[in-house]
Protein backbone atom coordinates (compact mmCIF):
# COMPACT_ATOMS: atom_id res chain seq x y z
CA UNK A 1 0.00 0.00 0.00
CA UNK A 2 1.48 3.59 -1.11
CA UNK A 3 1.75 6.20 0.56
CA UNK A 4 -1.55 8.39 1.12
CA UNK A 5 -3.76 5.63 -0.78
CA UNK A 6 -6.81 4.54 0.66
CA UNK A 7 -6.06 1.51 3.55
CA UNK A 8 -8.13 -2.02 2.15
CA UNK A 9 -10.72 -1.46 4.28
CA UNK A 10 -12.16 1.31 3.17
CA UNK A 11 -11.72 -0.02 0.21
CA UNK A 12 -14.92 -2.69 0.34
CA UNK A 13 -17.78 -0.09 0.07
CA UNK A 14 -16.27 0.71 -3.75
CA UNK A 15 -15.59 -2.71 -5.00
CA UNK A 16 -18.70 -3.81 -4.09
CA UNK A 17 -20.28 -0.72 -5.93
CA UNK A 18 -18.43 -1.26 -9.27
CA UNK A 19 -18.79 -4.92 -9.39
CA UNK A 20 -22.41 -5.36 -8.45
CA UNK A 21 -23.70 -7.26 -11.72
CA UNK A 22 -20.42 -9.56 -11.57
CA UNK A 23 -21.07 -10.15 -7.96
CA UNK A 24 -24.83 -11.26 -8.98
CA UNK A 25 -23.56 -13.61 -11.72
CA UNK A 26 -21.00 -15.02 -9.78
CA UNK A 27 -22.77 -16.00 -5.86
CA UNK A 28 -23.27 -19.59 -5.72
CA UNK A 29 -27.20 -19.81 -5.72
CA UNK A 30 -27.22 -23.58 -4.00
CA UNK A 31 -27.87 -22.19 -0.38
CA UNK A 32 -25.43 -24.13 1.22
CA UNK A 33 -26.22 -21.79 4.32
CA UNK A 34 -29.37 -23.89 4.86
CA UNK A 35 -28.49 -25.83 8.14
CA UNK A 36 -27.23 -22.71 9.82
CA UNK A 37 -29.97 -20.21 8.10
CA UNK A 38 -32.66 -22.77 9.69
CA UNK A 39 -30.87 -23.29 13.34
CA UNK A 40 -30.91 -19.61 13.32
CA UNK A 41 -34.70 -19.83 12.70
CA UNK A 42 -35.83 -22.02 14.69
CA UNK A 43 -33.57 -21.05 17.83
CA UNK A 44 -35.57 -18.17 18.40
CA UNK A 45 -37.29 -18.23 21.97
CA UNK A 46 -40.72 -16.39 20.84
CA UNK A 47 -43.56 -18.76 20.15
CA UNK A 48 -44.18 -16.56 17.09
CA UNK A 49 -47.19 -17.35 14.77
CA UNK A 50 -46.76 -14.93 12.34
CA UNK A 51 -43.37 -14.88 10.41
CA UNK A 52 -40.34 -13.88 11.50
CA UNK A 53 -38.74 -10.14 11.33
CA UNK A 54 -35.29 -10.68 9.98
CA UNK A 55 -32.46 -8.19 9.47
CA UNK A 56 -30.09 -9.37 6.67
CA UNK A 57 -27.04 -6.99 7.04
CA UNK A 58 -24.89 -7.04 3.82
CA UNK A 59 -27.72 -8.37 1.87
CA UNK A 60 -26.09 -8.10 -1.49
CA UNK A 61 -28.67 -8.86 -4.48
CA UNK A 62 -30.97 -10.95 -2.24
CA UNK A 63 -30.18 -14.03 -3.48
CA UNK A 64 -30.07 -17.02 -2.23
CA UNK A 65 -30.48 -15.95 1.50
CA UNK A 66 -33.07 -13.46 1.75
CA UNK A 67 -35.19 -15.28 -1.09
CA UNK A 68 -34.94 -17.91 0.64
CA UNK A 69 -36.04 -16.20 4.01
CA UNK A 70 -39.09 -14.82 2.00
CA UNK A 71 -40.39 -18.36 0.99
CA UNK A 72 -40.40 -19.38 4.24
CA UNK A 73 -42.64 -16.86 5.23
CA UNK A 74 -40.35 -14.54 7.54
CA UNK A 75 -40.61 -10.31 6.77
CA UNK A 76 -37.35 -9.42 5.63
CA UNK A 77 -35.53 -6.18 5.88
CA UNK A 78 -32.18 -5.40 4.01
CA UNK A 79 -29.79 -3.48 4.12
CA UNK A 80 -26.68 -3.39 2.11
CA UNK A 81 -23.96 -0.10 1.30
CA UNK A 82 -23.86 -0.60 -2.37
CA UNK A 83 -27.00 1.14 -3.80
CA UNK A 84 -27.07 -1.59 -6.84
CA UNK A 85 -26.56 -4.06 -4.50
CA UNK A 86 -30.05 -2.44 -3.68
CA UNK A 87 -31.08 -1.98 -6.68
CA UNK A 88 -30.96 -6.09 -7.70
CA UNK A 89 -33.15 -6.56 -4.31
CA UNK A 90 -35.83 -4.08 -4.85
CA UNK A 91 -36.54 -5.36 -8.85
CA UNK A 92 -36.77 -8.76 -6.88
CA UNK A 93 -38.81 -8.62 -4.10
CA UNK A 94 -40.28 -5.07 -4.19
CA UNK A 95 -42.35 -5.92 -1.36
CA UNK A 96 -39.90 -5.92 1.11
CA UNK A 97 -37.91 -3.02 2.75
CA UNK A 98 -34.42 -2.62 1.38
CA UNK A 99 -31.71 0.01 2.77
CA UNK A 100 -28.97 1.49 1.52
CA UNK A 101 -26.67 1.81 4.42
CA UNK A 102 -23.63 1.13 6.16
CA UNK A 103 -24.07 -1.44 8.89
CA UNK A 104 -21.41 0.73 11.15
CA UNK A 105 -24.63 3.10 11.05
CA UNK A 106 -27.25 0.59 12.18
CA UNK A 107 -30.13 2.69 14.00
CA UNK A 108 -32.83 1.90 12.77
CA UNK A 109 -35.31 2.17 15.58
CA UNK A 110 -36.63 -1.08 15.82
CA UNK A 111 -35.83 -4.75 17.03
CA UNK A 112 -35.98 -7.86 14.91
CA UNK A 113 -36.37 -11.83 16.03
CA UNK A 114 -33.31 -12.65 13.84
CA UNK A 115 -30.16 -10.78 12.55
CA UNK A 116 -28.13 -12.06 9.82
CA UNK A 117 -24.63 -11.36 8.74
CA UNK A 118 -23.35 -13.72 6.59
CA UNK A 119 -20.20 -13.11 4.67
CA UNK A 120 -20.08 -8.87 5.28
CA UNK A 121 -19.12 -8.95 8.80
CA UNK A 122 -15.83 -10.21 8.46
CA UNK A 123 -15.44 -7.12 5.67
CA UNK A 124 -15.09 -4.90 8.88
CA UNK A 125 -12.05 -4.22 10.57
CA UNK A 126 -11.57 -5.47 13.91
CA UNK A 127 -12.36 -2.18 15.90
CA UNK A 128 -15.75 -1.83 13.60
CA UNK A 129 -16.65 -5.82 14.32
CA UNK A 130 -16.02 -4.83 18.27
CA UNK A 131 -18.15 -1.91 17.70
CA UNK A 132 -21.29 -4.01 16.22
CA UNK A 133 -21.81 -5.82 19.07
CA UNK A 134 -23.68 -3.40 20.93
CA UNK A 135 -25.63 -2.58 17.83
CA UNK A 136 -26.78 -6.18 17.34
CA UNK A 137 -28.14 -6.44 20.88
CA UNK A 138 -30.11 -3.25 20.49
CA UNK A 139 -31.48 -4.83 17.08
CA UNK A 140 -32.99 -7.65 19.07
CA UNK A 141 -35.78 -8.68 20.33
CA UNK A 142 -35.16 -10.87 23.44
CA UNK A 143 -34.89 -14.76 22.45
CA UNK A 144 -34.01 -13.26 19.24
CA UNK A 145 -31.01 -14.89 17.47
CA UNK A 146 -28.23 -13.90 15.90
CA UNK A 147 -26.23 -15.55 13.01
CA UNK A 148 -22.91 -14.62 12.01
CA UNK A 149 -19.87 -15.67 9.37
CA UNK A 150 -16.57 -15.24 10.70
CA UNK A 151 -13.18 -15.97 10.76
CA UNK A 152 -11.51 -17.83 13.66
CA UNK A 153 -7.91 -16.39 14.35
CA UNK A 154 -7.24 -12.73 15.39
CA UNK A 155 -5.89 -10.80 12.40
CA UNK A 156 -6.57 -9.83 8.40
CA UNK A 157 -6.83 -11.36 5.17
CA UNK A 158 -7.64 -11.15 2.10
CA UNK A 159 -10.38 -12.21 -0.21
CA UNK A 160 -11.11 -12.03 -3.73
CA UNK A 161 -14.17 -9.70 -5.51
CA UNK A 162 -13.64 -9.84 -9.53
CA UNK A 163 -10.08 -10.41 -9.80
CA UNK A 164 -9.57 -7.34 -7.20
CA UNK A 165 -8.06 -7.92 -3.43
CA UNK A 166 -10.91 -8.12 -0.82
CA UNK A 167 -10.18 -7.24 2.93
CA UNK A 168 -11.06 -9.60 5.86
CA UNK A 169 -10.54 -9.26 9.19
CA UNK A 170 -11.38 -11.30 12.32
CA UNK A 171 -11.26 -11.57 15.92
CA UNK A 172 -9.97 -14.45 18.04
CA UNK A 173 -12.68 -16.84 18.87
CA UNK A 174 -12.54 -16.16 22.53
CA UNK A 175 -12.92 -12.81 21.59
CA UNK A 176 -16.07 -13.52 20.03
CA UNK A 177 -17.15 -15.18 22.52
CA UNK A 178 -16.56 -12.48 24.91
CA UNK A 179 -17.92 -9.97 22.65
CA UNK A 180 -21.55 -12.04 22.25
CA UNK A 181 -21.10 -12.69 26.36
CA UNK A 182 -20.67 -9.31 27.16
CA UNK A 183 -24.03 -7.99 25.30
CA UNK A 184 -26.10 -10.32 26.62
CA UNK A 185 -26.00 -13.46 24.54
CA UNK A 186 -25.56 -17.43 25.06
CA UNK A 187 -24.07 -19.23 21.90
CA UNK A 188 -26.55 -21.66 20.43
CA UNK A 189 -24.29 -23.66 18.20
CA UNK A 190 -20.94 -22.80 16.63
CA UNK A 191 -19.47 -24.70 13.12
CA UNK A 192 -15.68 -24.11 12.51
CA UNK A 193 -14.27 -24.30 9.53
CA UNK A 194 -17.65 -26.69 8.48
CA UNK A 195 -17.26 -28.67 5.35
CA UNK A 196 -21.26 -28.40 4.81
CA UNK A 197 -21.74 -25.18 4.94
CA UNK A 198 -18.32 -24.97 2.37
CA UNK A 199 -15.88 -24.51 5.11
CA UNK A 200 -17.44 -21.63 6.76
CA UNK A 201 -16.95 -20.48 10.45
CA UNK A 202 -20.57 -19.56 11.94
CA UNK A 203 -21.99 -18.47 15.47
CA UNK A 204 -25.63 -18.99 16.14
CA UNK A 205 -26.35 -16.80 19.34
CA UNK A 206 -29.67 -16.38 21.20
CA UNK A 207 -30.09 -12.23 22.69
CA UNK A 208 -31.23 -13.58 27.00
CA UNK A 209 -30.89 -10.35 28.62
CA UNK A 210 -30.12 -6.96 28.34
CA UNK A 211 -26.49 -5.85 27.78
CA UNK A 212 -24.72 -4.51 30.47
Amino acid sequence: MSAGSPHPKDEVIGQYRRHADWFDKARLKTLFEKPVLDAALSAVSADVLDGLDVLDLGCGTAEPIAAYLIGAGSRVVGLDSSPEMIAHCVHRFPDMEWIVGDMRELDLGRRFHVIIAWDSFFLLCQEDQRAMFPLFAGHLLPGGTLLLSTGTEDGEAYGDVNGEKLFHASLSSAEYERQLADHGFTVVERRVQDPEIHGHTAWIARRDRESL
